[in-house]
């Protein structure tokens, strides 16, 4: 059964929605690298980041990713319609993110399509990342299968799975 998301159809193209901030913190950046196994200098050394034209450790782009789909989690709107994320398209990191920076998503609905199965549809999702001077740090695409609403007296899509 489905949460207090939206259904495929309570959508619209050109749908925008804003997410909270977050502020990342040095912690944030040490679990990912345990995490990840990553411990890259340019993102946990001080000394040797000082020395690169960032002058500080720059944040895991793919960290900043994660929190994304985190923050896009906060706004409701997927909770217990969402069947599947089909992929990430066109992602691109444009700016550095550095530990103190709080980032938002702004995600607007690109288009939608039906899909295949009758009680699912295809949602084309663009994101646009910024930090908290307003500047896109990240941006592209991560498009989404969710639930179609149930028609009176079909099956539900748990009982056709």
């Amino acid at each position: 059964m489905a949460g207090p998301g939206l259904w495929f159809e309570d959508f619209t193209v050109g749908a925008t929605f804003e997410t909270p901030g977050r502020t990342i913190t040095e912690s944030d950046l040490m679990a990912f690298a345990g995490l990840s196994g990553d411990f890259n200098p340019i993102h946990t050394d001080h000394v040797y980041a000082a020395a690169t034209p960032y002058g500080k450790p720059v944040v895991y782009g793919v960290l900043v990713l994660s929190i994304v789909t985190g923050l896009t989690a906060r706004l409701g709107i997927f909770d217990g319609t969402t069947i599947a994320m089909l992929g990430i398209e066109d992602w691109r990191f444009l700016k550095p993110v550095f530990v103190g920076d709080t980032i938002r998503v702004h995600l607007t609905i690109r288009d939608m399509r039906p899909a295949s199965h009758p009680q699912r549809g295809i949602l084309m999702r663009e994101y646009h990342v910024v930090n908290q001077r307003d500047e896109i740090v990240q941006n592209g695409f991560i498009n989404l299968m969710v639930r179609r609403r149930p028609t009176d007296g079909g099956a539900t899509e748990s009982e056709t799975l």
